[in-house]
């Protein structure tokens, strides 16, 4: 995995964090793009830099198409360019039934997850075709298994960004690039806190370890280990694939 360079879109907090370290632990240089918290993104590059590899924090919004033809050209600036994309920026919707979500939010969160994930593979697929392998994975969620209510547009997407990922797989396997997806459950971030509180009342997530899969609450590092395989040697000949991260499943409601 050595010499080997990663952009992790929402990489500064939660999953993202996660994943950029677990990539960082197996000798890759990462790249993190955050929306707003500079001080959490700086200190995943300061973690980073400590385990030995270089990091590097950027400014960007994936549902802004020049937000994304900018944090490429920085990643290519630094490093000369990049092996490695893992979109995984995104947004929560607000937990409203079809009849009261409005067109603006509907927009907003489909916009990120889906429409600004196209344009971010759009501007960086040229630059991945310069190696003799690049990867991608899709960090979507088990959403579009459950289709919970009062969720349509995150389920919607998550939905659209899996079409994405896997048209796109057909589209780069003749080019070296293998384009996979990992759809976490409910994992302990702050987005995942909130989830729990709005949708169940529960303050403290990590009282549903009693009825979680494996006596406990998934974790981001979990979800980096599936991303750690996909763009390891041991997945040279998978494209086009979906791995849940959810324990068999999960029924915290």
């Amino acid at each position: 995995m050595a010499d080997r360079v990663a952009l992790v879109t929402g990489g500064g907090r939660g999953i993202g964090r996660g994943i950029a370290l677990g990539l960082a632990a197996d000798g890759i240089d990462v790249a993190v793009t955050y929306r707003r918290d500079a001080e959490a993104a700086a200190a995943t590059v300061a973690d980073i830099e400590a385990m030995g590899q270089a990091g590097l924090a950027i400014q960007s919004d994936v549902s802004i198409p020049d937000d994304n033809t900018r944090a490429v050209a920085e990643v290519v600036d630094r490093f000369g360019g990049f092996q490695i994309l893992v979109a995984n920026g995104g947004i929560a919707s607000r937990g409203r039934s079809v009849v009261d979500t409005d067109a603006a939010e509907l927009a907003r969160v489909v916009g990120t997850h889906a429409l600004g994930a196209h344009h971010l593979f759009s501007v960086a697929v040229p630059q991945l075709r310069n190696n003799d392998r690049a990867d991608i994975v899709a960090i979507s969620s088990v959403a579009t298994i459950t289709n919970g209510a009062n969720g349509a547009p995150y389920n919607m997407g998550k939905a659209a960004l899996e079409a994405l990922a896997l048209t796109l797989a057909k589209e780069e396997r003749q080019n070296g690039i293998r384009v996979n997806i990992v759809a976490p459950g409910l994992v302990e971030t702050d987005m995942g806190r909130r989830l729990v509180k709005g949708a169940a009342g529960i303050d403290d997530i990590t009282t549903l370890s009693e009825v979680m899969p494996f006596g406990r609450v998934c974790q981001p590092e979990d979800i980096a280990d599936a991303v750690r395989f996909f763009v390891s040697g041991g997945a040279a000949y998978v494209t086009g694939e979906k791995l849940n991260v959810w324990g068999g499943g999960q029924d915290w409601r």
